[in-house]
Order: C-alpha cells, then sequence, then structure tokens
C-alpha cells in the first residue's frame, strides 16, 4: 500500500466506525433514561403503531372499570332505598293483619291503625321522590341508564328501574284504608248488562261471534301494577258470575277493556247493550284489613322482584369489573413488550458501545499519526 499525506484511509476508516459507535451508545443512552424502546416513530414505525392502539384500549378499559363502579354505586343506591320500602311494606302488612281482626278492634282502634298506615304511604312516596344519584331520580319510575362497560363503542350494560315508581301509587297501595271494607261493585251488574263501545249495527240480527269491548271509564284497570290487576280481577269476577250458562265469554286484559264474545248461535235478544260508562267503588264485602293485606302482599312482590333485578345487575357489574381488569393487565403487558426497554440487554449493547467508542477512538488516534512516519522520508 501507498503512502500517501493528503489521503488517510485508516482515520477515514476507524473514524466513521467510531461515528457508527457513537450513534448507537446515544440510542442506548435515550432508552436507558427514558425507559422506552420505542421514542420516536423512526426507532420502530409498525410497533409504534400497534403500541398507540394498545394504549387507547388502555385507557378505555380503565376508564371502563371507573364507569362500572359507577354503575354499582348507582344500583346500590337505589338497592338501598328498596330495601328500606320493603321494611315499611312489612310494617304495613303487618298492621293490616292487625286491622282485619275486627272482633277484637272497634272503630277508634282501626283509626289509630290508619293513622301511621297512613304515613307510612307518604315516606313510601317520599323515598321514590327523593332516592338520587347525582342528581338523577332512581325510583321514580322513569330511570334508564347506559354505562358504557368496555373500550369500545356499543359495550354498554342498561339499567332499567322503570314502570310505575316505587311510590305509594306506582305500587297500589296509595288507597289502603283498613279502617273500610273492601272495594265492590255499587251494586251487581244487570243480567248481560255492558256498554258495548262498538254496538251492533242490527241489534235484531245474529251477533255471529262478534265482540264488543266495555267501557270501564273511571276503573284503574290499565297496566299491570297491583291496583290494575285487582280491579282487572274483580271485574272479571262479577261478569263471569252474570255470563255463567250463556254461552257468552267475558276478558279482561292489561290495556283496561273487557271483552264480551259467543258463538254465532246467539241472537240479539240474548245480550242486552246498555249506555253504561262505567262502574265504581262502594264499601261493603271483604274487610279493610284482608283487602289492605292482598295489595301490600303485591307491592313486596313488586319490589322484591325490583331488587331482585338490581341485585344480578350488581353481581353482574362485580363481573366486569374483574374481566376488565384482567384485560387492563394483559394489553399493558403486550404494550410493554413492544414499547418498553428490556433494561439488561439495552445495557450489554451500551456496554459494547462504550468499549468500541475507547477503542475507535484510540485506533483513530493511531491512524492520525501514521502519517508522521511520512517525515522521516523527507528528512
Amino acid at each position: 500500500m501507498g503512502m500517501s499525506v493528503n489521503t488517510n484511509i485508516s482515520s477515514m476508516n476507524a473514524y466513521r466506525n467510531l461515528s457508527s459507535t457513537n450513534d448507537a451508545m446515544s440510542k442506548s443512552l435515550e432508552r436507558l433514561s427514558s425507559g422506552f424502546r420505542i421514542n420516536r416513530a423512526a426507532d420502530d414505525a409498525a410497533g409504534l403503531a400497534i403500541s398507540e392502539g394498545l394504549r387507547s384500549q388502555i385507557g378505555g378499559l380503565t376508564q371502563a372499570v371507573r364507569n362500572t363502579q359507577d354503575g354499582t354505586s348507582v344500583v346500590q343506591t337505589a338497592e338501598g332505598a328498596l330495601n328500606e320500602t320493603t321494611s315499611i311494606l312489612q310494617r304495613m302488612r303487618d298492621l293490616s293483619v292487625q286491622a282485619a281482626s275486627t272482633g277484637s278492634l272497634n272503630d277508634d282502634a282501626k283509626a289509630s291503625i290508619q293513622k301511621e298506615v297512613t304515613q307510612l304511604k307518604s315516606e313510601l312516596t317520599r323515598i321514590a321522590d327523593t332516592t338520587t344519584y347525582n342528581g338523577t331520580k332512581l325510583l321514580d319510575g322513569s330511570y334508564k341508564g347506559t354505562f358504557q362497560v368496555g373500550a369500545n363503542s356499543g359495550q354498554t350494560i342498561d339499567v332499567d328501574i322503570t314502570g310505575g315508581g316505587m311510590g305509594a301509587v306506582g305500587l297500589g297501595v296509595s288507597d289502603v284504608d283498613v279502617t273500610t271494607g273492601g272495594a265492590s261493585f255499587t251494586s251487581a251488574p244487570g243480567a248481560f248488562d255492558f256498554a258495548a263501545t262498538t254496538a251492533p249495527t242490527n241489534p235484531d240480527l245474529a251477533y255471529d261471534n262478534k265482540t264488543y269491548t266495555l267501557d270501564l271509564t273511571g276503573w284503574d284497570t290499565g297496566g299491570t301494577s297491583a291496583a290494575a290487576t285487582k280491579n282487572q280481577a274483580l271485574v272479571q269476577s262479577q261478569y263471569d258470575k252474570q255470563l255463567n250458562g250463556s254461552g257468552l265469554n267475558a276478558k279482561v286484559d292489561s290495556y283496561g277493556t273487557l271483552t264480551v264474545s259467543g258463538p254465532s248461535s246467539l241472537v240479539a235478544g240474548d245480550v242486552t247493550s246498555t249506555t253504561q260508562t262505567g262502574l265504581t267503588y262502594a264499601a261493603g264485602g271483604s274487610s279493610g284489613g284482608s283487602d289492605a293485606i292482598n295489595s301490600i302482599d303485591a307491592a313486596i312482590k313488586l319490589v322484591s322482584a325490583q331488587r331482585a333485578d338490581l341485585g344480578a345487575i350488581q353481581n353482574r357489574f362485580e363481573h366486569t369489573i374483574n374481566n376488565l381488569n384482567v384485560a387492563i393487565e394483559n394489553t399493558t403487558a403486550s404494550e410493554s413488550r413492544i414499547r418498553d426497554t428490556d433494561m439488561a440487554a439495552e445495557m450489554s449493547k451500551f456496554t459494547r458501545s462504550q468499549v468500541l467508542t475507547q477503542a475507535g477512538t484510540s485506533m483513530l488516534a493511531q491512524a492520525n499519526q501514521s502519517t508522521q512516519s511520512i517525515l522521516k522520508l523527507l528528512g
């Protein structure tokens, strides 16, 4: 190899290797100091994209855990209030059982019992009206909440506490009065006496299995509340008695209508349409206490069903939280493997770079000194 002053190939080679080693050591220092293997997209473009996606999932799952915990709090608040509602209904039932024993009670005693019943009914309504979570009423019959329990769209759980509400009216006990007799008709309907909302076009013609619907104006027979169900049964019972043996059938449904139908063999004279537009309650029949027991039993059943629903939802929320926490742990581990620095491996690389830097610096110095021997030729 010739000796040249203008070009020192050995020095250039040593410098190139030293620069490369310095770059590697600089990256190792950055990774060791930051704890991240990927500090910029250039470090690992594909890895960065995957890592950011996983970070989105981790953030969403973490927030979903908090959302689910909020859902648990909402359910616990509602169920706690219903626990007291059940206690009140149980007390009302005890009082009703006491009032039903008319053989040992006078009117003053029953009136005293009714005073407490009235206060308890008011408290049922107050609890339903004032049980709230973050300003939202839970037991007035309108609550329907949606909780985001996942990191992605559509991963929700609904909490539904709708219906008639958990107050005295919604529970069908607002009219409980142990001082009066049970509800009955003012007078029993006359034979086949019903008001048809769709009257026969020609009363002289056969009915041909047509259906006629009774107008139950003034009666709470619509829906599935305890009071409505009781009234439906009462109307059904009365008309079954009147229609017995006539070949006609009566049916009261949850829409508050009573339908009377029969075979085509019946003729117009077998049924009398009237202009009657409703029926009313009147004292009589069973004792007030006995009637109250039935109403309160229906209310307790309704509250218990709602509490069972809330309990099931709470258990579901708890399982959801456990599942989310496992997902967070596993997703975080995956993101860490992609983005975080393996400190042991990176420290080995850094140590190697340190040694090579020292060696490269020394060799660069030696390469720069090698041209000095040319001076001896010039001497």
